[in-house]
């Protein structure tokens, strides 16, 4: 029978020649992932089973990221229990503050997760590591807690979406831009529970930063997962990198889809999602009337060092407008470093913004860089929600490095075309 990509690792992970949509199977998994907000509950599920060890040390992995560093007593006493938990277990991936990331930008680039995996874990964007070609989800703590016992989770396979895009993109548009168009044409549950493939010649000119984006936000059109058949781009973004050796799978020719949705991007200018929704989609030049008071460049969508390159060829030479606030965020230590190596952030202070550690931070209220009321954002994270980054009465437009940089200095969404 002729399989998805989805379908093919899964049915490895099952130990069947073949699934289909619909289908309840129990998977093996390669990596099981929590952070300091969703691990407290997955480790007190874990005791109250009476467990006394995970099933694999080595693929267990805690990322303490949302509220750290702490940001008060209640984020350190659960930054804390994990740290506890890792060392009682002798867990071999626990990043503490100073050695860690953002952890949907960190575990890429550790190489703990790789081609063909089945990754979970206690958090919606999971779905990030699809860029690779991993079958990669978000599921609740208590059935992290149950895949730290014993290596395996239950699910019903997916139908797919296919998501094809062609053309070739205009200058400043990005994988994020082609995320939230899609967002925008098929809504916040346009996906629900199904994985949505994202294929053409764009996402084959694509690199693995644009294609981590757009997998990134699969589960803000309700996607079980996003994903990308690996080919030469993966290979080399994993040459040297990868702790196991990667699987490549891609779909049959003949696979089914539960739909097939086409996209032209030569005509795609740069996207923002306007409040309160990620599907409130519209081009940026129709938004040049929305004044802002903070830019946020960062987050696991787009906190990486090519993000950050972006952001920093439209800051050079200029300031940030006098009524913006304008924090960046690498994901990671390795991206903090190298970006200081390139000299980025010189440009970044001279421009006035502010450079923060590693951190989730304002993409979830958590700190550094929170809303008062009535204050507008515009942000390269994910989520745009009802006082997602702050106060109820705040807003946040939701947009691509590029268009974040260019209005932290027109102090209003704008494009850096317009620019001096």
């Amino acid at each position: 029978m002729p399989m998805t990509v989805t379908e093919k690792i899964l049915a490895f992970h099952c130990g069947k020649k073949e699934v289909a949509p619909g289908e309840l199977i129990n998977a093996k998994v390669d990596v099981v992932l929590a952070n300091d907000i969703t691990a407290p509950i997955s480790i007190k599920e874990f005791r109250k089973a009476g467990a006394k060890k995970v099933f694999d040390k080595t693929r267990i992995v805690l990322v303490p990221d949302h509220f750290t560093p702490n940001k008060d007593i209640q984020s350190a006493e659960q930054s804390k229990l994990l740290r506890e938990f890792a060392k009682e277990h002798g867990l071999t991936n626990y990043f503490e503050v100073g050695r860690m990331g953002i952890e949907h930008a960190l575990l890429p680039e550790q190489g703990l997760a790789v081609s063909g995996d089945v990754i979970v874990g206690a958090d919606s964007h999971t779905c990030t590591y699809g860029g690779l070609g991993a079958f990669a989800t978000g599921v609740g703590s208590t059935d992290v807690a149950a895949a730290m016992i014993t290596g395996e989770i239950w699910f019903k396979v997916p139908e797919s979406i296919k998501f094809v895009y062609y053309g070739k993109l205009r200058k400043w548009v990005s994988g994020k831009d082609l995320i939230l168009h899609t967002i925008g044409d098929i809504g916040v549950d346009g996906a629900l529970y199904k994985a949505m493939e994202f294929t053409g010649e764009v996402i084959d000119r694509m690199d693995m930063s644009g294609r981590l984006t757009m997998a990134n936000m699969a589960i803000e059109a309700g996607g079980k997962n996003g994903i990308i058949a690996p080919d030469d781009t993966t290979r080399e973004y994993e040459s040297g990198r990868a702790k196991r050796r990667p699987k490549f799978y891609k779909s049959d020719k003949k696979a089914i889809y539960a739909a097939v949705r086409e996209y032209d991007c030569s005509r795609l200018e740069p996207q923002v999602a306007c409040p309160h929704l990620p599907e409130n989609t519209k081009g940026v030049s129709e938004l040049s009337h929305i004044n802002i008071h903070q830019s946020v460049v960062g987050s696991c969508t787009n906190g990486r060092i090519e993000d950050l390159r972006i952001a920093a060829k439209v800051l050079k030479g200029r300031k940030v407008h006098p009524d913006v606030r304008m924090i960046i965020i690498p994901a990671t230590q390795a991206i903090y470093k190298q970006a200081m190596k390139e000299g980025l952030f010189n440009i970044f202070i001279d421009a006035q913004a502010a450079v923060s550690t590693p951190t989730c931070g304002p993409c979830l209220g958590g700190h550094m860089g929170i809303l008062a009321k009535g204050e507008r954002s515009i942000a390269t994270t994910n989520r745009n929600f009802v006082g997602r980054m702050g106060h109820p009465e705040s807003e946040v437009y939701l947009a691509n490095p590029a268009i974040a940089a260019a209005s932290a200095v027109l102090g209003r969404i704008g494009s850096p075309e317009e620019l001096k």
